[in-house]
């Protein structure tokens, strides 16, 4: 595989944070945070050691993570020089994680000027480690992989977000009309990320977050952009470049879809 050395760092920083969550599988309890997000001492302590790992290899660097230490906020330390923010989800899918049912994942991603470049989604169960970097192709352990090319048909599989409710706590139509419809394949992971890379490795057609957050799609966008995919708002404009400024929290939804399906999602969720 025709890795960079930081791409290769960052994989090994996916691995060791992966391995120590091992360790607390069915061995944490579910707590709360600013409001009733999930998060248990696992996820404090993954984003510990790859923020530590991070800032030793790469100091000018700035971090988002999801976490900090008592759960009263994100973490949100720009860079000392350049554009470069390192975002990290420590365990995307942690109710899965609680209830011992597989489908998490160690994210890390790497925006430059808001732009993703770099990107690291690690499938801890299956041991499965989804990677990109800008230049270097992206890569599903050491198989390269691209993003479908075909149309839509009643052989492709989308991928939902486990939370589909709008704003108003109501279902938007299209979520009804998706899973009202046999044609495509719904299917739910509980983990916005690895339901995303899905496309990457043509797997899925399309997958759909209402409710993520940044940290639930930097590293994946870097691993379906580099694909060959898209990742786009629900009004089909640009996501990228973000403005990292003061990011607090606020939900980025997002379509991560390929080329041949990009019409048809969209029209169906613009109705």
């Amino acid at each position: 595989m025709p890795y960079s050395a930081d791409l290769a760092f960052v994989i090994a920083t996916a691995r060791a944070a992966g391995a120590l969550i091992r360790e607390h599988y069915g061995r944490v309890e579910r707590q709360t945070k600013r409001g009733e997000e999930a998060v248990t001492d696992a996820d404090r302590a993954s984003q510990r050691l790859i923020i530590e790992r991070l800032a030793a290899h790469f100091p000018d660097d700035g971090f988002i993570g999801e976490e900090n230490d008592d759960g009263s906020a994100i973490t949100n330390r720009p860079p000392t020089r350049g554009n470069r923010v390192w975002v990290i989800d420590p365990i995307d899918g942690t109710n899965n994680f609680v209830a011992r049912l597989g489908n998490f994942a160690v994210c890390i991603g790497l925006l430059d000027a808001g732009m993703p470049v770099l990107g690291v989604v690690y499938d801890v169960c299956r041991d499965e480690v989804y990677a990109a970097e800008r230049g270097y192709g992206a890569w599903l352990n050491d198989r390269a992989i691209t993003a479908p090319t075909t149309p839509l048909s009643e052989r492709c599989l989308l991928m939902l977000t486990s939370n589909l409710l709008d704003a108003q706590g109501r279902m938007p139509t299209w979520a009804a009309a998706f899973h009202a419809q046999t044609r495509l394949k719904v299917r739910v992971l509980g983990s916005a990320a690895l339901e995303a890379v899905q496309v990457a490795a043509g797997v899925a057609h399309g997958s759909i977050t209402v409710n993520g957050k940044l940290w639930d799609i930097a590293a994946a966008a870097a691993v379906v952009l580099v694909a060959g995919g898209e990742v786009l708002p629900p009004a089909g404009d640009a996501l990228f470049p973000v403005d990292l400024h003061g990011y607090s929290g606020a939900k980025t939804p997002y379509l991560a879809v390929s080329t041949g399906a990009k019409g048809e999602l969209l029209a169906a969720i613009q109705g």
